[in-house]
C-alpha cells in the first residue's frame, strides 16, 4: 500500500478516475490469497493418510518443506483434518490497537466466525510463547464445532480447551497475555508459520508427528502419491512380518521410479500392483 499511496498523492492533481484505477492496480498485485478449493471427499481422503504420507507426497513433488515444526498436540490421540482459515497477529502498538476492528468486530472473531466442523483456525503468533488466547474467547471455537487450532504460538486455560475437546495443536502453554504483545490484525490472508505458508483453504492435517499443510492447489496430486505410498509401504511391513529379513531389500523406495523387475517391483505385482494402475513405478509419475 506503501507504493500505492506514494503514486496516488503523484496523480492526485489529475482526475479521480486516475488515481482510483492506480489503487486498484497496486491492490490487485497482492496476488490471492486463496490458492484453490478443496472438495469434502478430497478433505477426507487426506485425512485417512498420516502426515508423514502427506509429507513424502509434497516432497516427491519438489515442494518445500510443509510441516509446521512448532505446532504439537496439546494432548496424546489428537487428530485434526480441515480447511485453513488463518488469523495474522502483529506485534503490540498503540495506532495498532486503535485502528483495530473493536470488540465483535475484531479480525479474530471474523474468523471464528468462519469455521466449523470442516475448517482448522490457523493462527500466526509473533513468538513461540506468546498467547493467541485460552478459555473465555475459545469457548466460542467450541460452539461452532470447530475441526481443530494450529498456532506457533502458546494458548492458555489449558485444561479448559482439553474440556472443549477440540483438538489444539500449539508450540506450548503459557499463562501469559496475548493483547500486551500482539494484536489480531488480518483474517484469511496468507500466513507463514515455522516457515511453512499457508493460504486460506490449504487442508491442514495434523496427528501426533505434527501438523502438515497441504497446498489445496496441488491436494488431489499429493493424495494419489501419498495413498499409493502408504498402499506400498503395509505391503512391505505386512512381507517383512511375515519374513523377517533387512527391510533394504524393499525399502526406502521413490515414488514413480520403482522398477518392475526390482524385488519390490515384484513382491508388489503379487499384490495386483502394476505400472497399469499405480503412478509409483519408473515412467508412470503423474505430477
Amino acid at each position: 500500500m506503501f507504493a500505492a499511496s506514494s503514486v496516488a498523492r503523484r496523480v492526485v492533481r489529475g482526475s479521480t478516475a486516475t488515481m482510483t484505477t492506480t489503487m486498484i492496480r497496486r491492490t490487485l498485485a497482492m496476488g490471492p490469497a486463496a490458492g484453490g478449493t478443496i472438495s469434502d471427499e478430497m478433505l477426507d481422503k487426506l485425512g485417512s493418510l498420516s502426515t508423514q504420507a502427506l509429507v513424502d507426497g509434497l516432497w516427491v513433488m519438489g515442494w518445500p518443506s510443509a510441516q509446521i515444526d512448532a505446532a504439537r498436540p496439546l494432548a496424546p490421540g489428537m487428530k485434526c483434518v480441515g480447511r485453513a482459515v488463518t488469523l495474522n497477529f502483529v506485534p503490540a502498538r498503540p495506532d495498532i490497537a486503535q485502528d483495530k476492528p473493536a470488540g465483535g468486530e475484531s479480525p479474530e472473531y471474523e474468523a471464528f466466525e468462519l469455521c466449523g466442523p470442516k475448517e482448522v483456525l490457523v493462527m500466526s503468533s509473533t513468538g513461540p510463547m506468546e498467547s493467541v488466547g485460552g478459555d473465555i474467547k475459545f469457548l466460542r471455537l467450541k460452539q461452532r464445532g470447530l475441526g481443530g487450532l494450529v498456532t506457533d504460538g502458546s494458548v492458555r486455560d489449558t485444561d479448559e480447551i482439553l474440556h472443549y475437546g477440540f483438538p489444539c495443536f500449539s508450540h506450548n502453554t503459557t499463562a501469559r497475555q496475548g493483547p500486551a504483545a500482539m494484536q489480531p490484525w488480518e483474517c484469511n490472508g496468507v500466513v507463514e508459520l515455522s516457515g511453512v505458508t499457508v493460504r486460506p483453504g490449504d487442508a491442514i492435517v495434523g496427528d501426533q508427528d505434527g501438523v502438515v499443510v497441504v497446498p489445496a492447489k496441488v491436494a488431489d496430486t499429493v493424495y494419489g502419491i501419498a495413498h499409493g505410498r502408504e498402499q506400498i509401504e503395509d505391503i512391505v511391513k505386512e512381507e517383512l512380518t511375515k519374513n523377517p529379513g533387512p527391510p533394504g531389500k524393499f525399502y526406502p523406495f521413490m515414488s514413480g521410479k520403482i522398477k518392475v523387475d526390482s524385488p519390490l517391483g515384484q513382491l508388489l505385482a503379487t499384490h495386483g500392483i502394476t505400472p497399469d494402475n499405480s503412478n509409483q513405478f519408473e515412467g508412470t509419475a503423474d505430477w
